[in-house]
């Protein structure tokens, strides 16, 4: 359940600690109090998403934390698949900043969350029942989703959803194999001449590169044996000199002969004579080289590196890139010359996968149609409760073509009068009826809800007197083995809560606040007789609150 809200800079509220018990707890204030804001906040610290206008003027960030209790083991088990700290209490504290400049933060626990996880446990942490839901109901599309709870049917839903997914799957494979004989016929010509040049040219990785290298060489080998013949003959000598070599052995020798009598000569002969080792390595390695003009060879290189060119322009930049190019082909032509043998497999799995999910919309379709009538019934029930004793309820259920859904469109239809006929939602409920049924569905799909915590934002709009009565009636029953939260505008029904919060504003130094208190005995009287009567209280109004506390 959730125990505790923090609120930090939303809107009109500069900090506010709400501490929430167990059982039925209603929120009341004047309008424009800021009870809506802590919907708000509510909802941004859920995971929904958030505008910077809720952060209070001046403010750089907002803040948000919820702490919720007696966590159950489907919530912790999802805590610790998305790897979120568990607490030695089962505890869960969610916390959402807002900022006026970047991305807003969440944490679960201390740790870094993303929205999409609040999102993910949202559903499951509480329920937020307001004007919004209840005007959500005119949409036909969420009517089967109260009938499939009420019905504990969402096991078969996604068993149904699952074969649906995988056969618009096999769908599309099947469309991505469509190919008249004539496109196929040309597309396996094109492929094949691809394949065999490609193949025909026995490419290897990094062979451009190399063959440019030994092209350089052959077109500039005049000049390189040139060089060569020059630096042996000043290395060796000819008939002209001695050569570095000789030169150099003579003077070592000359220097080798002094060296006993200045012994920094030593140094110079062994210097010397590393010079002459590193020469005569020189000298061998210049006679190992041989260059040769080969137009022939030269010739060869370039008729490679213009078939290479042109494949580059067709398939690729680098060996590596028509080489995959190669893969893709190859690939690609098998497909295609396969094509027929996993077309005939893809069709019988779709027939196959066709009649599974056909199988189990009508499953679904015949369970949905068989638990409608207890649910209307049960609806029925609940609006006589509330105050709505001459309202039909009926559920229309029509069978259309395979959807994500199943094979059934469900709508609501009402009758306000008796002996009219009936008709969808949209076309008749008023705002407060609206609320009612809500309520009405509600209190049936309660023993089906999985959350420990119900919020009703206004649920009382449009209604009053005996009404009113029966809607608190209903909060209090729901909160009997949950907790329950109402903002509501009516003494009637929060004389039948648990506990009681005002939420009040005021204004300091030309600035507005609001704060949030609970109230005692006495500080409950003092609120519903401003509910009835106003900003002036009178001596009947608080007999007629205290009244309604004792009969409550």
């Amino acid at each position: 359940m959730l125990s505790q809200l923090f609120i930090k800079n939303i809107a009109v509220i500069e900090q506010a600690s709400i501490d929430l018990e167990h059982g039925f707890t209603v929120l009341t204030g004047e309008t424009g109090a800021g009870k809506s804001i802590i919907i708000d906040a509510i909802h941004a610290v859920l995971g929904e998403r958030t505008s910077k206008e809720l952060i209070r003027t001046g403010a750089k960030n907002a803040s948000v934390s919820a702490l919720f209790t007696s966590l159950s083991p489907e919530i912790l088990e999802i805590l610790e698949e998305l790897s979120v700290p568990l607490e030695e209490d089962n505890s869960l504290l969610i916390q959402r900043e807002i900022k006026s400049e970047g991305k807003s933060l969440c944490k679960l626990n201390g740790a870094p969350a993303t929205v999409s996880m609040l999102k993910q446990l949202a559903p499951l942490l509480l329920n937020i029942h307001g004007q919004h839901e209840s005007y959500e109901l005119l949409s036909p599309e969420i009517h089967m989703t109260y009938l499939d709870r009420f019905g504990e049917l969402e096991d078969l839903l996604l068993q149904y959803q699952s074969s649906y997914r995988r056969l618009r799957e096999i769908r599309q494979q099947l469309g991505a194999l469509q190919m008249d004989e004539g496109e196929k016929a040309r597309r396996l010509d094109l492929l094949r001449y691809q394949v065999e040049e490609i193949q025909s040219a026995n490419l290897k990785p990094g062979e451009q590169e190399a063959l440019i290298q030994e092209r350089d060489i052959i077109r500039n080998s005049e000049k390189i044996s040139v060089s060569v013949e020059l630096v042996k003959a000043l290395l060796s000598g000819d008939e002209n000199s001695l050569g570095l070599l000789s030169g150099l052995s003579q003077a070592t020798e000359e220097i080798e002969k002094n060296g006993q009598f200045l012994s920094g000569l030593q140094a110079v002969a062994q210097k010397l004579r590393e010079a002459g080792f590193l020469l005569e390595d020189a000298d061998q390695m210049l006679r190992d080289i041989s260059v040769e003009f080969d137009p022939e060879r030269l010739e060869m290189i370039e008729e490679r590196l213009d078939l290479i060119y042109r494949l580059s322009l067709k398939y690729g930049g680098s060996e590596e890139e028509i080489l995959q190019f190669l893969e893709d082909a190859q690939v690609s032509l098998k497909k295609i010359e396969f094509s027929e043998e996993e077309r005939g497999a893809l069709e019988a799995g779709y027939e196959a996968e066709k009649q599974k999910a056909i199988s189990l919309a009508r499953e679904l379709s015949a369970k949905r149609k068989a638990v409608s009538q207890e649910f209307s019934k049960r609806v029925k029930k609940e609006l006589n409760f509330l105050n709505m004793p001459g309202m039909e309820f009926l559920l229309e259920i029509e069978r259309v073509p395979l959807y994500n859904m199943g094979c059934d469109k469900v709508q609501f239809l009402i009758s306000a009068n008796k002996g009219e006929p009936a008709k969808p939602l949209s076309k008749i409920a008023s705002g407060g009826e609206l609320s009612r049924i809500m309520l009405a569905i509600k209190t049936v799909l309660s023993g089906k809800d999985r959350v420990d915590t119900l919020i009703f934002d206004e649920v009382d709009t449009g209604i009053s007197g005996e009404a009113a009565n029966k809607v608190g009636l209903k909060l209090e029953e729901a909160s009997r083995d949950r907790q329950v939260l109402c903002i509501t505008h009516l003494a009637q029904i929060a004389a039948l809560a648990d506990h009681h919060l005002r939420i009040q504003k005021h204004v300091k130094n030309g600035r507005t606040f609001t704060q949030v208190e609970p109230l005692d005995l006495e500080g409950r009287k003092q609120e519903l007789a401003r509910i009835i009567g106003g900003a002036s209280i009178t001596e009947l109004q608080l007999k007629m609150a205290e009244e309604m506390l004792k009969k409550a």
